[in-house]
């Protein structure tokens, strides 16, 4: 590929890379659709939850988890050069949306002990969560989940 032609895409990496300095509870972060979001996403992910909440580890452990997986769907089927990332708190729970252009359903697919490497997002995410879903937008969909803030009981 040309210089010119990589231009476009060093502009979204630099402006990922910026995003770790802003507040995804005060609006939508658009991150590039690249397997590196993922770790920006991670990372704005624990520090909305730990250090700008200061929310138990535990909790943005587990969120953190699942804002990988979203990310990853939305990075692997989407199709679109960039996808949406939106961290919410109300009173007694947090909120994570990821949002892309597409408006394919993602689906829970059944999880065997042997399917290690694939599959298994949407498991964790209903595992996980305490609620989570899908919103269709008018140009793409919002896939979300909520996790309880106060009295979370521990994973089994």
């Amino acid at each position: 590929m040309s210089a010119a032609a990589d231009a476009p895409l060093r502009d979204l990496v630099e402006r990922a890379e910026d995003a770790l300095s802003r507040d995804p509870s005060a609006g939508e972060i658009r991150l590039p659709s690249q397997p590196s979001s993922a770790r920006i996403a991670r990372r704005l992910t624990r520090r909305q939850l730990q250090q700008r909440w200061m929310l138990p580890p535990e909790l943005a452990d587990d969120a953190v988890l699942l804002v990988s997986e979203l990310v990853g769907n939305a990075v692997q089927h989407a199709g679109a050069p960039v996808f949406g990332l939106r961290i919410r708190r109300r009173r007694g729970w947090i909120r994570v949306e990821v949002r892309d252009p597409s408006r394919a359903l993602p689906c829970q697919l059944p999880v065997r002990e042997m399917d290690v490497t694939s599959g298994r997002g949407l498991f964790l995410v209903d595992t996980l969560a305490d609620r989570w879903g899908v919103d269709l937008l008018p140009h793409g969909k919002c896939t979300w989940f909520e996790m309880r803030i106060a009295c979370r009981a521990p994973h089994a």
